[in-house]
């Protein structure tokens, strides 16, 4: 009798409990289970899609479906093959993916990518499909013919904004020749400043931390290269200074017995005598300039020797980038090249003498270094690797070299030397000329700064 009333109980529970799932609306069985990357989803019994509980993986397989669902409180559970509960959650629809998908587009479209060497560099949370994925040569569309064209307007922009300077310092009109030279080598010195350590420091870092180059073993590299250029221009200036100076001594009268210091000494409109060792003193008058100064003319051929380096540099990079990035790559270019020889142009025309032959020579060796850049990048246009290992070396070192180079040229030679340094154009100058001097330096700061975003 108590085992009849048992079963009678049990019987009744039972149709209770699938009376309530009857009410709460509940499916007793989802099929059609599929997978979206990790998350699986089944098909209800109104036809919506649901996410189950569960992760894809490829050793355990998807179910087809999954029966005995059933409700506890406001969740929903249904049975696995195993006789387990797996959790249903709330109602997913096909637009979640395609808002997902939709995201991850914007999300790539955002990113900021540009080539440097043939080698196409992604800042941004995405991506760009090959930008490091293959160490390789990479394939892509070069058109020939603008290449070649573009090689003689980056060639006539460079002759012009280093000649510019050259030649307007011989036009009649000495007040405004000096507003406009200081403009010019204010804006430039801020144009070499930037250039050292916006692009080519920049790039250097780009080509070192290159993931086809591995893991460099000392993480200070660029910045030792960059300290070794600095090194290099100080010893190049203070040998070529002494050189210079030992060579004018050599044809010079020293003083005997005091005789020429005396006469030297009388000139003086004040009548002091001179602290300055008389051959010195001799070798100022003589040569119209600051002995205790580096010599003006090796400052510059040491400045366009790190210009140079990087310039030719720059013509490969322009040559060997996609055709999807060229036409932007050249306008950068071409402005870059133009301030780069307005800031060279306007201290080759400090020195003394005449426009031809060593002058003229300068500033063609600037307006020419980029065009054959470009000559060389289209004669290995095709079999160009950016990533491979000798090339992304060669290239970093020759940047960082430049940037150790510039900084000296830039912050010592140009900035401090006009700005701090006891006889400099800028330290003593009217008010009126040193905003109109800070003005322009900031501007040449600013603006090429601005470039590097592109190049």
């Amino acid at each position: 009798m108590q085992i009849f009333k048992s079963i009678v109980i049990s019987f009744a529970i039972a149709r209770a409990y699938a009376a309530t799932a009857t009410t709460t609306g509940d499916s007793s069985m989802i099929t059609g289970c599929h997978a979206h990357g990790d998350d699986v989803y089944c098909i209800d019994s109104a036809g919506d899609e649901v996410l189950v509980s569960v992760t894809a993986t490829p050793t355990t397989g998807i179910p087809a479906s999954y029966t005995g669902c059933h409700s506890h409180g406001s969740q929903t559970y249904c049975l696995d093959s195993g006789g387990e509960d797996v959790l249903v959650g709330e109602e997913e629809t096909h637009d979640h993916a395609h808002e997902s998908e939709e995201e991850a587009t914007d999300t790539e479209s955002s990113t900021n990518c540009h080539f440097h060497a043939g080698v196409e560099h992604c800042v941004g949370a995405g991506e760009s499909e090959g930008s490091s994925s293959s160490c390789g040569v990479q394939t892509r569309d070069y058109e020939m013919p603008l290449r070649i064209g573009t090689l003689f307007v980056v060639l006539v922009t460079s002759a012009i904004g280093v000649f510019a300077p050259i030649l307007l310092v011989k036009l009649p009109f000495a007040s405004v020749n000096s507003v406009v030279m200081t403009i010019i080598k204010q804006f430039g010195t801020g144009i070499i400043i930037s250039t050292a350590f916006i692009h080519l420091y920049t790039h250097a870092t780009l080509m070192f931390t290159n993931d086809c180059l591995g893991e460099l073993d000392y993480e200070g590299t660029t910045s030792a290269i960059v300290m070794v250029g600095i090194f290099l221009a100080f010893l190049l200036e203070y040998f070529g200074h002494r050189v210079m100076v030992a060579r004018s001594r050599k044809g010079s009268a020293p003083c005997i017995d005091g005789t020429g210091c005396q006469e030297e000494s009388e000139s003086r409109k004040d009548g002091s005598q001179s602290t300055q060792h008389p051959t010195i003193a001799h070798l100022g008058h003589s040569h119209g300039e600051d002995p205790t100064k580096p010599a003006t003319k090796f400052s510059v051929l040491v400045m366009e020797a790190g210009i140079l380096f990087h310039s030719i540099l720059i013509g490969l990079t322009l040559v060997v980038a996609g055709d999807s990035f060229y036409k932007t790559l050249l306008v950068v270019i071409v402005f870059h090249q133009f301030f780069e020889g307005l800031a060279l142009g306007a201290r080759i025309a400090t020195l003394p003498g005449a426009i031809f032959p060593s002058k003229a020579l300068m500033a063609a060796a600037f307006s020419l270094i980029t065009p054959i850049g470009m000559a060389i990048g289209l004669g290995v246009l095709h079999s160009w690797n950016g990533n491979e290992k000798s090339n992304l070396i060669v290239l970093g070192t020759l940047d960082a070299l430049s940037a150790g180079i510039l900084v000296w040229v830039g912050v010592v030679d140009m900035l401090a030397r006009e700005w701090i340094i006891e006889g400099g154009e800028m330290l003593n100058a009217k008010l009126g000329k040193a905003l109109t001097g800070g003005v322009s330096l900031i501007s040449g700061l600013v603006l090429m700064s601005v470039l590097g975003k592109w190049a």
